[in-house]
């Protein structure tokens, strides 16, 4: 049975915005490590338009994005959409029965499937169906944006403090 693992980078107040920070170089190899090993992501439709950005080469990528996207574009991706029509390659749309289709997921696969996105991460949360939370907490203050839990936060233990390079540390949490 597959684990559903809501990670992402938030700042030290909560938010998450990948135009205010990004991961450093020693972040982004983690996070390449990470897309390596997963058997596949889940996406709201906001995240997954964002994350398209890595289904076309880019003339001026160095080798680790380039690395990056080749893993992205492996693994299987499931986008949870009421608007949009179609998805790109190596990509599903998820309509309907939410709690069904990504129980029958979980079913269906093993190893880690992340799930991408504040939104469809709170709708997966409010089902019971989020395995472990993964905070990437930056040295970072917003002061504004999108919260990491976009509805209140559940009830969580801590499992594992990580420094993941110099300025970031992973926190890893499950439900309690």
């Amino acid at each position: 049975m597959a684990r559903l693992v809501f990670g992402m980078n938030q700042s030290l107040d909560g938010y998450v915005d990948h135009t205010a920070f990004a991961p450093g170089p020693a972040l982004f190899r983690h996070f390449i490590e990470e897309a390596e090993g997963q058997a596949g992501s889940i996406y709201g439709r906001k995240m997954y338009e964002i994350m398209r950005y890595w289904d076309d080469d880019h003339p001026e990528w160095d080798e680790d994005e380039r690395a990056f996207a080749a893993a992205w574009r492996r693994q299987p991706k499931w986008v949870v959409s009421r608007s949009l029509a179609s998805v790109g390659p190596n990509a599903r749309l998820v309509e309907g029965d939410l709690e069904g289709a990504i129980r029958a997921l979980k079913a269906g696969r093993d190893g880690e499937i992340e799930v991408a996105g504040p939104d469809l991460a709170q709708s997966l949360t409010e089902l019971g169906l989020i395995d472990e939370y993964r905070i990437y907490l930056h040295p970072v203050v917003l002061g504004h944006g999108r919260p990491y839990f976009a509805g209140p936060r559940p009830p969580l233990r801590l499992m594992a403090h990580d420094p993941i390079c110099e300025d970031v540390i992973r926190l890893t949490y499950v439900p309690a």
